[in-house]
């Protein structure tokens, strides 16, 4: 396993194929974001089960890999339709992920991403306050 498969199947990924994460992931990885540590096979499977259980679409785009032995990133843009999300139209948010492979799986996976692109800028009221705060921070 190594960064391009991973990518790849990131790639693919949709609700009717998520076994295919089945072989990526180690059974004691680590999977960190902006909201998120989990621990374990079991827990991030339910951690994605639950995801595209309540998303529209989340299509990721791959832009670049870098691998330097058993540790790499992968740079990515994810196109996200959820229904509770800016009236369920597509946002889409840019990040980088991380990835350390032990025994030919993944067995750290850390995103990282602005929460505030993906969440807090796409929900009713909230979205335009820090949409008002980021653009007086640019003054």
């Amino acid at each position: 396993m190594d960064v391009a498969t991973v990518g790849s199947v990131y790639q693919q990924l949709s609700k009717a194929n998520l076994h295919l994460l089945n072989d990526v992931y180690h059974q004691d990885v680590v999977f960190e974001d902006a909201a998120h540590r989990l621990e374990g096979w079991g827990q991030l499977k339910r951690y994605f089960d639950a995801l595209y259980r309540n998303v529209d679409s989340c299509q990721f785009n791959i832009q670049a890999q870098q691998q330097q032995g058993d540790s790499g990133f992968i740079t990515w843009t994810m196109e996200l339709r959820h229904p509770k999300l800016q009236r369920g139209q597509t946002i889409y948010v840019n990040g980088v992920s991380h990835l350390k492979f032990s025994e030919g799986r993944v067995i750290y996976h850390r995103d990282y991403f602005d929460l505030g692109e993906m969440l807090y800028e796409n929900l009713p009221l909230l979205g335009s306050i820090v949409k008002s705060i980021k653009a007086r921070l640019g003054e």
